[in-house]
């Protein structure tokens, strides 16, 4: 064979050990452990942006119980979550209007709870 092909050989070679090098290393050797994922590790961003999307569907719906099931998915206190998303979107300048939903919300759950009192 020529000298060429044999650079050619050679690098094609070297090209496949090290990419099955890199994946018996993240696959055997080290690979990911994904741990505290979930929804309650999502940033405040975005779960403020959540529970304005609920409460917007709150607002079509008129379903309370299905409200607070989607505020669940969370994990904290339904009220806890909606006041901290409150507080973040006036921090954030938000629009009157997506402040009002989520007060409207937070407003409905409270005499809810105060109902069950």
């Amino acid at each position: 064979m020529h000298r060429r092909t044999w650079r050619f050989v050679f690098f094609a070679l070297a090209i496949l050990v090290g990419f099955a090098a890199g994946l018996g290393y993240g696959w055997v050797i080290n690979p990911v452990e994904y741990q505290s994922i979930g929804p309650q590790t999502v940033q405040v961003d975005y779960q403020t942006d959540f529970v304005l999307m609920v409460a917007e569907l709150y607002q079509a719906e008129g379903d309370l119980a299905m409200a607070l099931a989607r505020l669940d998915f969370l994990g904290a206190s339904p009220l806890v979550t909606i006041n901290d998303a409150i507080g973040y979107a006036n921090s954030r300048s938000y629009a009157s209007a997506d402040l009002y939903l989520m007060e409207n919300l937070a407003f409905v759950l409270q005499q809810a709870l105060d109902g069950r009192d």
